[in-house]
């Protein structure tokens, strides 16, 4: 049975959903059992346990062939980094514990930093938890910046009539589609065929700057002018807590982007068919971004 933390989120389902295509056995661990339900009907094993929790994640990965594991995103937490460190500490241990052979996590590019790249600070300190279970055979996977994180700009386009944000309008910048990264992990936990500690970054289709993201956004929900202007890091910050934001959680979100900015946040490894994936912004602004786009202008 394979085992899949953050199962309801942007690469869990998929991955889940490509696991029981394939006729595995799946079990799907979330805190709640309503948001479970629809993986539930199409064949997988609910758990309802919190990630915090090392004793339930220890009983959940019990068994496993293999397991998918990553930190949920506690927006609302207080501190961001110690809710990261909660969960990372109770899933290194589960993994020991439990005695699981197999795991694929799901880490970010910049994680080879300890400091100064805001949230991926944290998942510095899981790829070292991980890195230190001696039995372990773990394949992190190093995303680049989520294609998803344009959805965030739906708002300032319908308020605004433009995209825009802390990142430098001109810089090239890999973006990847969720639904790649959980179409790559799904085939790595079915092949199993990584031994140790390895890490593989994912970069997306190509690099993307934001300027040609917005003409790509634009040209797919009828606005073809659309454009991207960068905003002082104070303003864009201001921005975010007045919508409600945690202070936290913002702080080190501006961080992350201005680490990108500087180049200290970067892909370490140069671009090959490895770390090369499908889906371009443009499929991602048709089958994506319009639709939600759209979805949200109806519900206004």
């Amino acid at each position: 049975m394979y085992v899949i933390t953050g199962a309801t989120g942007n690469t869990g389902h998929v991955i889940t959903e490509k696991l029981l295509a394939a006729g595995q056995p799946v079990r799907v661990i979330g805190r709640s059992k309503e948001r479970l339900d629809a993986l539930v009907q199409k064949g997988a094993d609910a758990f309802v346990a919190d990630v915090n929790d090392p004793e339930a994640m220890t009983r959940a990965f019990s068994g496993a062939k293999a397991v998918y594991a990553m930190l949920p995103p506690d927006f609302a937490a207080k501190s961001m980094r110690e809710s990261q460190d909660r969960a990372s500490n109770s899933l290194a241990a589960a993994l020991e514990r439990s005695g699981v052979s197999h795991a694929v996590c799901l880490s970010s590019i910049g994680a080879d930093k300890p400091e100064r790249v805001g949230p991926v600070n944290g998942l510095h300190y899981f790829e070292q938890k991980i890195n230190a279970i001696p039995k372990l055979n773990a394949f992190i996977l190093r995303p680049t910046y989520f294609m998803e994180n344009n959805f965030a700009q739906i708002k300032p386009i319908q308020s605004m009539g433009t995209m825009g944000g802390v990142l430098k309008p001109e810089l090239p910048l890999a973006q990847i589609a969720s639904r790649d990264i959980g179409a790559y992990a799904a085939e790595a936990l079915l092949k199993l065929n990584f031994t140790g500690k390895s890490t593989r970054e994912l970069l997306g289709q190509r690099d993307v700057s934001m300027k040609e993201t917005a003409a790509v956004l634009g040209k797919a929900i009828g606005k073809p002018n659309l454009g991207y202007s960068q905003f002082p890091a104070f303003a864009v910050e201001m921005a975010m807590k007045q919508m409600g934001l945690p202070a936290d959680y913002v702080k080190l979100l501006i961080e992350m982007l201005e680490s990108l900015n500087s180049g200290w946040m970067k892909p370490l490894e140069a671009r090959s068919p490895e770390n090369t994936t499908p889906t371009s912004i443009e499929v991602f602004a048709t089958e994506e971004f319009a639709p939600q786009f759209k979805g949200q202008a109806a519900g206004a």
